[in-house]
């Protein structure tokens, strides 16, 4: 997949940027995304996962805000991983609408749920965070789109799959990404939750 078949404001970003074509993973992974596939994308460092999940989100979303509840949900190992993905992700959303937000433990909770009814598109966050702010309804996720995890090899030593499967359930019609270096036992727990149908796409 070339990057003339984004949509037109993100394929300015990428001029901007200086994104002249994509990687090798990504012209293999963004058309089965684009596409409406359950994916996971698996990669060592560097090979574009990152670049790959925003250009798909920010696709997926048309490049424009809608209303006030989210419509990508994010999930990311700790408070750095969500403040990193939050800068990648605002040189790529620069000369569009849309609202990205990165939640995470160390905040108040109380701010972070202020901050999100006011309305955001894209919501970066841990997995603990975002389970808080479900229970004390402080985020909608009714209307979300695309759920994602960034980096899953978190996922591995730990029983934070747990928390996105409990919220997956919430979710009514959602495409799923899953982003890691490798294939995890765990994942097969996703799959099983959520991703039946998914396709596996390697590095």
């Amino acid at each position: 997949m070339s990057f003339k078949k984004l949509t037109p404001l993100l394929k300015e970003s990428l001029m901007r940027i200086g994104y002249e074509e994509p990687t090798p993973f990504q012209k293999t992974i963004l058309p089965k995304i684009k596409g409406g596939a359950n994916v996971f994308g698996l990669a060592p460092k560097n090979s574009g996962k990152t670049d790959a999940l925003i250009i798909s989100t920010i696709q997926k979303l048309k490049a424009e805000a809608y209303q006030d509840s989210p419509r990508a949900l994010i999930f990311v190992k700790d408070k750095k991983a969500a403040l990193d993905l939050e800068s990648n992700f605002k040189r790529f959303t620069r000369g569009t609408d849309l609202r990205v937000y990165a939640a995470y433990d160390e905040y108040n909770i109380d701010f972070q749920k202020d901050e999100i009814y006011y309305g955001q598109d894209i919501i970066i966050t841990t997995t603990k965070r975002l389970s808080k702010l479900y229970l004390i309804n402080g985020i909608h996720i009714g209307e979300v789109q695309l759920l994602i995890v960034e980096d899953g090899q978190f996922l591995a030593s730990s029983n934070l799959h747990a928390d996105i499967i409990r919220l997956s359930e919430s979710i009514k019609k959602c495409q799923y990404l899953i982003f890691a270096d490798k294939y995890y036992p765990k994942f097969e727990k996703l799959k099983n939750a959520f991703m039946s149908n998914s396709q596996l796409i390697e590095l």
